[in-house]
């Protein structure tokens, strides 16, 4: 995550990408914008704003040389040489241009940006940030004429968030540059992050910890509700949040004894995590340090409700590990010929 307070911005352009497989044209600026004001007080929190939250972050990546992907290269030539920036910028869109391969990939507005003051881990660095707009918003445009006011429909920026952007900061460590990157309308999860960027997450406590949490989340939907029902399955989450909050270090091996009841439950999950680090290719470790961050974003995300097709939700606590098994009874009616859940309470909330 970053901090933003005295960050400023000191170059900005804004092209238009096309699509190559609709045919449709990018539009190239010639000359950088220059703010007045009011623009620029908007501007710079709302392009800024995404990356203040994030823990996970990105290093390039490319089959042969890292030095050889294209982002990267643009991003070293903009970082050094000033008088080359309208030129690389109209590059990264052409690059950008290249990924669209599909119909759904949306036309939109490039805005690339070179900061000053960009506050990362207790340390300050110039950054270059690349954004995509790809909607619009109606608003209602007021205008006086003959004395009288009357109102059009314009199209325009939604100001509250971006599309997609990232942010590239001028430092490295021992995997690369360090990338930050958001991506609000995911309709083709390779094309910002795989194609056009081509980063992966850092080999960190932070990717470590959602990896796994993904795998868990992931295996608690594929396997254990469709084979034990949502009941299993939100005890299973529960048991994996408490471990996760009980522990700094977690040990995949302690992991299993500790969350799982029989032998078979195991090999599942074992059968499964081999599967998933293949799908996503992606290594699970035996043990690495807990992100108590990530944990807690990655722990909102998990869905623990029991939806019933008799129009009626039950809603369990993640951070409740052992109230599903204590206190929800799951049974079938032979008169009725439906299945039931029994709750056990002292006192309503």
């Amino acid at each position: 995550m970053i901090n933003r307070n005295n960050a400023s911005i000191s170059k900005f352009i804004i092209h238009k990408v096309g699509n190559k497989h609709n045919d449709t044209k990018n539009a190239f600026s010639e000359k950088e914008v220059h703010f007045d004001e009011a623009s620029y007080e908007l501007m710079l929190p709302f392009l800024l704003r995404p990356f203040g939250s994030l823990v996970q972050s990105y290093r390039f990546n490319h089959h042969a040389n890292v030095d050889l992907n294209e982002i990267n290269s643009y991003t070293n030539e903009l970082l050094t040489e000033d008088d080359n920036f309208i030129e690389v910028s109209k590059n990264i869109v052409k690059h950008l241009y290249e990924q669209s391969n599909s119909a759904q990939i949306k036309t939109g507005d490039v805005l690339i940006a070179k900061f000053e003051g960009i506050n990362y881990q207790d340390m300050v660095f110039d950054a270059i940030g690349i954004f995509k707009i790809e909607n619009k918003t109606n608003f209602f445009q007021t205008y006086l004429e003959n004395n009288s006011y009357d109102v059009l429909v314009q199209k325009g920026i939604n100001s509250k968030k971006v599309d997609k952007g990232c942010l590239i900061l001028n430092t490295s460590d021992t995997e690369g540059r360090i990338i930050l990157s958001v991506d609000n309308n995911s309709y083709d999860a390779q094309y910002w992050l795989n194609n056009f960027l081509n980063i992966k997450y850092a080999d960190d406590m932070n990717s470590h910890t959602h990896n796994y949490i993904e795998l868990c989340k992931e295996f608690s939907t594929e396997i254990l509700k469709t084979s034990y029902g949502e009941q299993e399955r939100n005890i299973f989450l529960a048991k994996t949040v408490d471990f996760f909050k009980d522990n700094e270090v977690v040990n995949i091996e302690r992991f299993k004894e500790e969350v799982f009841e029989e032998d078979k439950h195991i090999d599942l999950f074992e059968a499964y995590k081999k599967e998933f680090e293949g799908e996503q290719d992606i290594l699970i470790r035996n043990q690495f340090d807990v992100s108590e961050p990530v944990l807690n974003k990655d722990k909102k995300k998990i869905k623990t409700d029991i939806k019933l097709d008799t129009h009626i939700q039950i809603k369990l606590d993640i951070d409740a590990p052992d109230a599903a098994s204590e206190h929800l009874e799951r049974g079938y009616d032979e008169e009725k010929k439906m299945f039931y859940y029994k709750v056990f309470f002292n006192a309503e909330g």
